[in-house]
This record gives C-alpha cells, structure tokens and sequence, in this order.
C-alpha cells in the first residue's frame, strides 16, 4: 500500500479503480468503504486523485452530463439550443445560467455559441405601442438627436436650470428648453403650455412665462410629431401657445416615431 504520510486504508490501485469506475467523489468514497459525505474525506481523495493525476472528467456528481460530454457537446454546437441537445437535457433559464457557469469555471470558450431564439418576424421584433403619456420624457432626447444631427455640441446642466439642454451653435451656446403637447384640445388646437411653476410649495400656484433672459430656444413637440423651434424673443412673456400659429418655426417631423 502506498502512503504519503497519512494513514489510509485504501491503495492507490483502489482509488484508480474506484475514480475510474465511479462518477462522482461520493461513489468513490463509497466504493473504498468510506463516509461518502465528509468533507475531510472527499479533499484527502481529491488531493491523492490530483497526486496520481487521474482523470475525473467523467464524474457528473449530482448531474447527468460530465465535464467531457459539456466539452465535446461546446464543441460541436453553435448556439446554446445544440448544447442541451447533446446533453440530452431541456432548455430552461435555470439550467441555463448552471450550465454556462459550468462552462465558464472549465475555461470554456463561450463566445462562438448564440443564443438560441427563434426568428422573429418583423413586427414582432418589438411591439410595444407608443404611450402618448410619455411624450415629455422622451422630447429632451428627441431635441438631444434633432440637434446632435445638425453637428451641434448637446449638454445636460449639472443642476436643475431653467434651461432643460445647452447647445453649442453657430450662434454661440444656447439654453433650450424643451415643451411638449401629447394631444389636441377640446377646440381642436395645439395648445402647448411653455410657462413655469414659480418655486413655491403651493403646487397649486399658476403657471408663469420664463424669463426671456435665461432661455435662448423652446424645442417643441406634438403629440403628431411636428417638431418646432421657437426663440424666446418670439415667445416672451407667454404661458401657452396654439402651436400652428407658429407654423414658420416647424423644422421638423417625429411622426414615424410616434406611430
């Protein structure tokens, strides 16, 4: 019997036979008469198994694939469908992230496999329908391309300003900010409100114009999509408009958006 300094009672041979006619640690242990759920016993056969550089690459302990059938089943897939496949198991997301964890602490290149989705057609691709509601907190990012497209520098203010964007123009930078009107009033008009709530706890108190000091541009949009760019000069003193008044200042059409 060989020994490394600890008393055993089991030899090498044993633990060759046991490794290679087992499929996990616990059946070796067992196979050598030995507590399969210690611990201690577990790493004392792991560590004479890695002495004696057995190979365990069939053991699937708890599992029913092994480290060599995942290897062969990485190699010869192209999407994660394939690799379950050749496992023989089903596809779910908890098998999925065990069996990519596997994978990762094998050393396993995971980057050639695809996810494993069936086609979609073209309108299935994504078909949530627009919210009208949610118009005013997509009109600064409309503004933020409408302007980036024209080569314009765009900027967020760090702290809350009366100006919603900076941009860096031909004329300098200017202060925009940014208004919007989902639907049409009872009368059939675009009434936009581009007032503000003056800093006071009353939420309730009414609406009054910017200062025409601190706002250079009003970037508008309509719930149809029409884009408007009015400069403050134009607008001062107003809290709400009718937008096709200002049909001179329309640049512009988001319609295919809002669809």
């Amino acid at each position: 019997m060989n020994t490394t300094g600890e008393r055993r009672t089991w030899t090498d041979v044993e633990l060759c036979e046991a490794v290679q006619t087992n499929a996990s640690w616990r059946a070796v242990a067992r196979a050598l008469g030995l507590k399969g759920t210690s611990a201690g016993t577990i790493r004392s056969l792991q560590r004479h198994a890695s002495r004696l550089d057995l190979d365990t690459n069939h053991f699937t302990g708890q599992r029913r694939w092994s480290d060599r059938q995942l290897r062969a089943a990485m190699r010869e897939s192209t999407c994660w469908a394939d690799v379950f496949a050749g496992l023989g198991i089903g596809d779910s997301p908890e098998t999925r992230v065990r069996i990519k964890g596997h994978a990762v602490r094998l050393g396993l290149d995971c980057t050639p496999l695809k996810p494993s989705q069936p086609p979609s057609l073209a309108g299935e691709v994504f078909d949530q329908p627009v919210r009208p509601e949610m118009l005013r907190t997509a009109a600064p990012g409309l503004a933020m391309a409408w302007f980036a497209l024209r080569g314009c520098e765009v900027a967020l203010p760090v702290e809350p300003q009366a100006y919603d964007l900076l941009v860096t123009t031909t004329k300098g930078i200017q202060r925009v900010q940014v208004k919007t009107c989902a639907a049409r009033d009872g009368k059939g008009h675009w009434s936009v409100g581009i007032g503000r709530r003056p800093y006071v706890l009353d939420k309730s108190a009414g609406k009054m114009p910017y200062d025409p000091d601190s706002i250079d541009l009003f970037f508008i949009v309509l719930g149809e999509g029409d884009i408007f760019v009015i400069p403050s000069s134009v607008l001062a003193g107003r809290v709400r408009i009718y937008a096709e008044t200002y049909v001179h200042y329309r640049v512009g059409d988001a319609s295919s958006l809002l669809r």
